[in-house]
């Protein structure tokens, strides 16, 4: 008799933490886009204001026809969709190597792939710069892009092991049975199957991509090759006095192409799941 109503207090409590979790994520969000809408004389009182009462869009107009914002946009989505698609690529076919195959220093392939992720980018950016500088690749979307792919290909590589070594070799071995050959059990059942891991694995990729700053402020060192973090650093001077809401709105522009995105690959993300589950 007395199950019950712990269960009941113990999913109220857990909804409570669900709550209490999703409200601090989601509220730096709500605040930068808060922060935004409101005028500076606004922003610096001393009593802060939870919703914009003084509600206007200038900051957004001054972040968008800043000059330096359509070259940064266009830098920006062309280093992240490069690096995401040929990270993938890479990642896919060593993961099924390294998880489908037995080969000579598989183990120390694998091993290799977790010490490179131990070691910070930032140690290496003296002589990442001087092997781009003798390949006369800075300022240029291909030399970041080769550092952003070699960034997060080792995560990639280990997290699309997992998905494949998660997907039994016995559905293939039943397919080439039913008459599919090898590659064709492969595409028609383990790659469908695998589609939830790409777009995870996607997501981390453009995520990485799209907000990193070190090696994009040190790489890319003309005005006309930044990215929009560095962009929007250019708002925050020394010699004067800092337009925050500024800074929120372009902050606010940097973040949506990342939902967008987001919200495009989630629906792949479950229908790869159900059209995996169905191929037979």
């Amino acid at each position: 008799m007395n199950a019950r109503p712990r269960t009941l207090a113990a999913r109220i409590a857990l909804n409570v933490v669900a709550v209490v979790i999703i409200v601090c994520s989601v509220f730096p969000v709500y605040w930068m886009v808060n922060t935004a809408l409101q005028p500076g004389s606004a922003i610096q009182t001393t009593t802060p204001h939870l919703w914009p009462d003084q509600l206007t869009w200038r900051s957004f107009q001054t972040a968008a026809t800043d000059p330096g914002f359509g070259s940064a946009l266009g830098i920006s989505l062309g280093v992240t969709l490069l690096t995401v698609a040929t990270a993938l690529v890479f990642a896919f076919v060593a993961s099924i190597a390294v998880s489908r195959y037995r080969f000579r220093s598989r183990k120390s392939f694998i091993i290799a792939i977790l010490v490179i992720q131990m070691i910070p980018a930032e140690a290496m950016i003296i002589s990442t710069f001087r092997v781009l500088d003798g390949w006369n690749l800075l300022n240029t979307i291909v030399g970041l892009s080769a550092i952003y792919i070699a960034t997060v290909l080792p995560f990639t590589i280990w997290t699309l092991r997992g998905f494949v070594g998660g997907i039994p070799a016995d559905l293939e071995e039943a397919a080439m049975i039913d008459g599919c050959s090898r590659s064709g059990a492969f595409w028609r059942i383990t790659f469908p199957l695998l589609a939830p891991g790409l777009v995870s694995t996607g997501i981390f990729a453009f995520i990485q991509a799209w907000n990193e700053f070190v090696f994009a402020l040190v790489i890319m060192t003309r005005p006309e090759a930044q990215t929009l973090p560095i962009w929007l650093r250019s708002f925050v001077q020394a010699t004067k006095a800092t337009d925050w809401a500024v800074v929120m709105a372009g902050s606010t522009l940097m973040a949506i192409p990342v939902i967008v995105f987001f919200l495009i690959v989630q629906g792949r993300m479950s229908g790869g799941m159900v059209a995996g589950a169905v191929k037979g």
